[in-house]
């Protein structure tokens, strides 16, 4: 038998769960943690509701920030990658913007966009640094908070669908495009509602174009994601229950893999399809997860 790796962080403090998994075993939870993280990260069905619900069904209880902090840098790694060159022509215009005054280039303008867009995320996040310190225990990260959000979230995908014009291009995006969906980004704080899906519904109830809604979705996200995970992972090496680093490298690389093929999978199926899949998606697991915690609850001890 392999020697056993403490990494409670990993398999959780649910009830009868051990304090300590072999190896292999946390790799395995790493490795899963991974793709549901490289998979929901991107897609508009919140990574945080997953990150919190999946283990839990398996019996591995709630992972914890530390874990998915750390796992986080594989999606973060992928998403820099996958947008390189956007991000480079944005830089660039920005530069040529500053030298020359010329805001009005499309590149120029994206870049005041995303820069805009990334104000409320960063406030709201000092926010709850500062005043709100036990955030992680609120009982907004509560499974039945997470469900009921995750219905709501969908309901308002749907009003976006049905009420959207679609007729806007990314080349067409001015600032307060940036400012307008940075405010719905804020909102991702919360547990279930989904950083990709709060964005991609503004933009669609801004007017965009399905494909342009997500491209501007995944862009205007990287500062957000980046500082984010830069934070929690400042904080997660602070901690002895991070599982060690054999396991959260199989999870950081499974999740940069399985975010890269999320990232174009959702820009290609956004060319000739609607979102009601994942406004079905959403209501089928929020329902699901009422129900099964609701059976929990009602299941004689």
């Amino acid at each position: 038998m392999l020697p056993p790796l403490n990494c409670l962080a990993i398999s959780g403090s649910a009830p009868g769960a051990g304090a300590s998994l072999t190896l292999v075993e946390a790799c395995w939870h790493a490795l899963v943690l991974g793709i549901v993280q490289g998979i929901t990260e991107f897609l508009p069905i919140s990574s945080t509701a997953h990150l919190k619900v999946v283990p839990m069904v398996l019996g591995w209880g709630d992972p914890g920030v530390a874990v998915t902090a750390v796992i986080q840098l594989g999606s973060i790694v992928a998403v820099l990658a996958y947008f390189r060159r956007d991000l480079q022509e944005v830089i660039g215009a920005v530069g040529s913007a500053v030298r020359d005054g010329r805001w009005s280039d499309p590149g120029a303008r994206l870049g005041v966009a995303i820069a805009l867009g990334t104000v409320p995320i960063l406030l709201a996040g000092v926010a709850i640094k500062l005043w709100f310190p036990d955030f992680e225990n609120s009982p907004l990260r509560s499974v039945t908070s997470i469900a009921i959000v995750s219905i709501a979230m969908a309901l308002l995908l749907a009003l976006a669908e049905l009420v959207g014009r679609r007729r806007r291009q990314l080349e067409e995006v001015m600032p307060r495009d940036g400012l307008l969906v940075g405010v719905a980004q804020m909102l991702a704080i919360v547990p279930g509602v989904s950083r990709s899906g709060s964005t991609l519904t503004a933009s669609l109830f801004d007017g965009w174009k399905r494909p342009a809604a997500a491209r501007f979705s995944f862009l205007l996200g990287i500062p957000a994601i980046v500082l984010a995970g830069l934070v929690e992972l400042k904080d997660a090496l602070h901690s002895d229950a991070v599982g060690g680093p054999i396991p959260m490298l199989v999870g950081v690389i499974s999740a940069a893999l399985v975010s890269w093929w999320a990232i174009g999978w959702l820009l290609r199926f956004l060319q000739r399809n609607s979102t009601w899949l994942f406004v079905g998606y959403r209501l089928v697991f929020g329902l699901s997860i009422l129900l099964w915690f609701r059976g929990l609850d009602a299941a004689p001890r």
